[in-house]
């Protein structure tokens, strides 16, 4: 099958929506962004981009823009993704989360739109058996947040098993970096990212780190988890959409470089990066947090070819340029 050079990009207003925007313009693809900016920012898109302002709720938003812009496939980002709140307010993840993406897929289904890309979690895998987790690993969420995303792969597979649908849910394990151009990065409100949270200690912007639990069955006693770039997220959902367009079958992978850091672990290498100290002060754990998360991403790499371009140094250096430099261009 041939190349659809018209990409829509739900939530390209956001960290990795944006990335993924860019790369998208890089390939000579043409992407649409569809956003309701309650977590998105203008300033993230660029000014050669169309931007659709609208709620995936408000089917008649999404329908609209699917009928004017006519992609020939849709890359979803967009989605509700703190842990801890969605243990709180369960109703707002089913909603945001299942709810609007069931109306995205009724629109395509009306506008015959048949390839979707879906950003999933590793929070749909819970509290894993073995290390590192495979595809086809038991899924049990510890958390509303996973269980959403879950049940929307639930959805994926059986509306591709009924129509000529074909999805990739791509199932990432903590993104983290910023794009080299320094235009594109982390801006969340709140944040609750591992990696901003520790740089903005050292900015001024925050007077400590709160470590939520370091009594987990690890070497640390800190959560240990697998860290992505968000450039290489982008280019596995590149892939994704390349290998749709090629005729694959609707498919699930992990997106994990394979290598888990535990917290303390990832704050003595923002030292060793940044050459400064880092204040933390533990707290209880959370709700709902596994106390280990490590993808194996050899499926992706058989499959899609998808490899791992930025390490752990990398990753911290380009979301440490981010940091010093976000602030100055609002």
């Amino acid at each position: 099958m041939g190349r659809e050079s018209g990409v829509m990009v739900i939530g390209g207003a956001g960290y990795i929506g944006s990335t993924m925007v860019q790369k998208l313009i890089d390939e000579k693809y043409q992407p649409v962004v569809f956003d309701n900016l309650s977590m998105g920012h203008r300033r993230l898109v660029p000014k050669n981009v169309p931007l659709v302002k609208g709620d995936l709720r408000n089917y008649k938003d999404i329908l609209s823009a699917l009928k004017k812009y006519k992609p020939g496939a849709v890359i979803h980002f967009a989605a509700a993704s703190l842990v801890g709140e969605s243990m709180t307010n369960p109703l707002k993840y089913y909603d945001n989360n299942v709810v609007a993406c069931v109306q995205l897929l009724k629109a395509m289904k009306e506008t015959k739109i048949k390839k979707f890309i879906f950003s999933s979690t590793a929070a749909t895998f819970g509290e894993p058996k073995r290390i590192p987790i495979q595809e086809d690993d038991n899924k049990c969420p510890t958390n509303t947040y996973g269980q959403s995303k879950l049940m929307i792969e639930t959805i994926l597979k059986d509306e591709a098993r009924s129509t000529d649908t074909r999805y990739v849910a791509l199932r990432y394990f903590n993104a983290c970096g910023a794009h080299p151009n320094g235009r594109i990065g982390e801006l969340h409100d709140p944040e609750t990212h591992l990696i901003p949270n520790i740089l903005k200690v050292l900015t001024g912007e925050k007077k400590e780190l709160q470590i939520f639990g370091d009594d987990y069955d690890t070497p640390d006693g800190t959560c240990v988890r697998d860290y992505v770039h968000v450039e290489d997220l982008a280019d596995a959902h590149l892939l994704a959409l390349e290998a749709l367009n090629r005729g694959m079958k609707s498919d699930a992978f992990n997106l994990g470089s394979g290598s888990g850091y535990s917290v303390m672990e990832i704050v003595r290498e923002v030292e060793k990066v940044t050459g400064k100290k880092v204040k933390v002060k533990m707290s209880p754990r959370r709700p709902g947090d596994p106390a280990k998360l490590v993808a194996s991403s050899d499926k992706a790499r058989r499959v899609l070819g998808w490899k791992i371009k930025h390490g752990l140094e990398s990753i911290i250096r380009t979301a440490w340029e981010w940091e010093k430099i976000k602030n100055k261009s609002k």
